[in-house]
């Protein structure tokens, strides 16, 4: 592939930064890395100690948007469906990684069949001569990407062997060829490391507890490795790029997201995931150059969201919030008012009951939220907004008339959501480490038109970004 900056691709790292690469001539193939979680500022720090052929190949060859906003909360299903569709939540309806379903009484998983929008998968698949392919290490996520019509899907199942929709013959034979065996008890061991130096982690094996060792090895840099291999594998034995056909690629890396929530962002283990990654990126690279050949693809890069720190134990108390106890808090208060009462708090959405669905009982709820420390901010089914700045323009993205209730409550920087153990962190705030800010407008939403009017295919049905004419090879944006 010849790269230069008047050629088409993008990178986009964090929802912060983006970069991209490519060839006049429409290229075969179009390959989507989606890194579930990544903060800009750590490829930023890290930067010093990369090789050549990953982070920095892209940086200093290609055409780089510092710029891109993701203008909408962080979770994981969230963010994936913003990429894939090019649209915000309020329109393609993933408000969350599960929200509440008032008729059926329960909470509704993301998933492609709750999804509003086509996708950029799925535009491909429809389109003549085009194939569709999506990599994730959790099936939800991948078939969020894929939108459930046409592409081809491949993902990690519960004993850590890839599994697909349709399974082409060679994947037995890949999933044999590396048996999940080789990593029971596989110390993880910093990149660069003296001789005897201990590991990180252990991905411990215990027979009576599988799934646990399982958990350890997705959250680590050996799934992540393995989801590579397995593109590397697709793109060899399909021959994507090698046919008269348009060949559409995505990859959803998940194992910093996994990572991240145990860890939180400022860990030596986070480092370690990102440094490895880019040797992935590189490996990736190099492989392309040769199948399909340089010229003959494009590849862009992005993330769905960032993730905060770990509380400090020392300040966990106070910046883990009890989500139960919030309600609590919120349900006292509405009946004291004569405003009905909670019927559901799953964050960060609040709904009421019968008697608390109108405006001044939802204004009630938003208030007494509000008076509780962590509770930064709130937006209302009627759209009234605490604040009326750009974090009104978030919380609007974010809010579902169907799915998100009557309340959308916003936490302090920083604070989490309390799962027990007295570890862990949550994703899905409007802050930036989650939301990715930055200088000019370009926003998360703009990836699906840019990468269709670059393959040729009609934009996702409820699109809202704009096609990045400096990707497209045109200096003007």
């Amino acid at each position: 592939m010849d790269i230069c900056r008047r050629q088409f691709g993008l990178w986009a790292l964090a929802a912060a930064a983006t970069r991209a690469f490519g060839q006049p001539s429409r290229p075969k193939l179009f390959v989507l890395v989606i890194l579930e979680q990544l903060r800009s500022d750590q490829v930023e720090g890290l930067a010093p100690r990369f090789g050549d052929g990953g982070f920095r190949r892209l940086r200093k060859e290609g055409v780089w948007f510092p710029d891109c906003r993701h203008l909408a909360s962080g979770f994981s299903a969230t963010g994936l469906a913003t990429l894939a569709t090019g649209a915000w939540p309020a329109e393609h309806g993933i408000v969350a990684d599960s929200w509440y379903d008032r008729g059926g009484h329960a909470p509704v998983h993301a998933s492609a069949d709750a999804l509003l929008a086509t996708t950029l998968a799925a535009q491909v698949a429809a389109s003549p001569r085009a194939r569709a392919y999506v990599i994730g290490l959790d099936r939800s996520h991948a078939g969020l990407v894929a939108g459930g019509f046409g592409a081809r899907t491949f993902w990690m199942d519960q004993s850590g062997q890839f599994a697909a929709d349709s399974p082409p013959d060679w994947l037995a034979d890949f999933n044999r060829a590396a048996p999940l065996e080789n990593r029971h008890n596989q110390p993880w061991i910093a990149l660069g490391a003296r001789d005897g130096a201990p590991p990180l982690r252990t991905l411990t094996y215990d027979p009576a507890r599988p799934a646990d060792f399982v958990a350890l090895y997705k959250a680590s840099p050996f799934a992540e490795e393995a989801q590579f291999s397995l593109l590397s594998e697709l793109i060899a034995r399909e021959q994507l790029g090698q046919r008269d056909t348009l060949d559409f690629v995505c990859l959803i890396s998940g194992a910093s997201a996994l990572l991240g929530y145990d860890t939180g962002a400022r860990s030596p283990l986070m480092d370690q995931m990102t440094l490895q990654l880019d040797q992935h990126l590189e490996a990736l690279l190099t492989e392309l150059d040769i199948l399909p050949g340089q010229g003959a693809y494009s590849l862009a890069l992005t993330a769905a969201h960032g993730a905060p720190p770990a509380p400090a134990a020392i300040q966990r108390a106070r910046m883990a919030v009890n989500g139960e106890s919030l309600a609590q808090a919120v349900q006292r208060a509405l009946k004291t008012g004569g405003n009905g009462g909670v019927e559901k708090f799953l964050y960060p959405f609040l709904y009421l009951d019968g008697a608390g669905g109108k405006e001044a009982a939802r204004l009630a709820a938003a208030r007494a939220a509000m008076s509780q420390p962590a509770v930064a901010g709130y937006y209302t089914a009627d759209g009234a907004c605490s604040t009326h700045d750009d974090f009104e323009r978030r919380f609007r993205n974010s809010f579902h008339a169907a799915r998100s209730g009557d309340v959308m409550l916003s936490y302090q920087p920083e604070y989490v959501e309390d799962y027990g153990g007295g570890r862990g962190i949550s994703y899905g705030s409007l802050y930036n480490y989650d939301a990715g800010v930055h200088e000019s407008p370009v926003e998360s939403v703009d990836v699906a038109p840019t990468l269709a009017r670059a393959m040729g295919v009609g934009q996702p049905s409820s699109s809202t970004g704009r096609v990045l004419a400096r990707a497209m090879g045109d200096d003007e944006e």
